[in-house]
């Protein structure tokens, strides 16, 4: 069952999701892989600090934050990505690393990648890191109303050198 507050956020505004299972899997893109999502399609959320305050970054499993990008993008002077132990209690009803890409549920100002809007669908994880929930671009917008920013790089352009 996904995190009970997503969920009962989702059904109070009548949004039509889809919730599915996969053998457990801690990566954005093995997840994926063995849900038979798209990279581009699977949001996955990424928690960093910028001047003090925690916010949540998403962005198409297939791309890396870019930090530098991210803090021009939210107007910052220091901006610093979140160890799991500086995050792992605002998120209490999730598994560590499988949060939704609902900040609002954490009280936590939320940045989408412009990538990742141009998606008709996205598919993330739904708390625990077996079970996914998809929805539409739109409806998740509408719902989150993130800041939209171009603030990320290719996964496989980011391990070059």
């Amino acid at each position: 069952m996904p995190a009970r507050k997503l969920k009962e956020l989702l059904d109070s505004h009548k949004v039509k999701y889809v919730t599915t299972t996969h053998s457990t899997a801690y990566t954005a893109q093995e997840i994926a892989s063995l849900a038979h999502v798209r990279g581009d399609e699977f949001a996955k959320s990424v928690i960093v600090t910028i001047d003090g305050v925690t916010v949540m970054a998403v962005v198409p499993a297939s791309y890396h934050v870019d930090l530098s990008l991210l803090r021009t993008s939210a107007k910052g002077k220091q901006i610093t990505l979140s160890t799991e132990t500086e995050f792992r209690d605002m998120f209490p009803e999730c598994e560590t690393g499988a949060m939704p890409p609902f900040g609002e549920l954490y009280e936590m100002p939320v940045f989408v990648d412009e990538n990742l809007t141009k998606e008709k669908e996205i598919v993330f994880n739904a708390g625990t890191h077996h079970e996914l929930i998809r929805l539409s671009y739109d409806d998740f917008a509408k719902l989150v109303k993130p800041t939209v920013a171009k603030f990320s790089t290719r996964a496989d352009a980011a391990v070059r050198l």
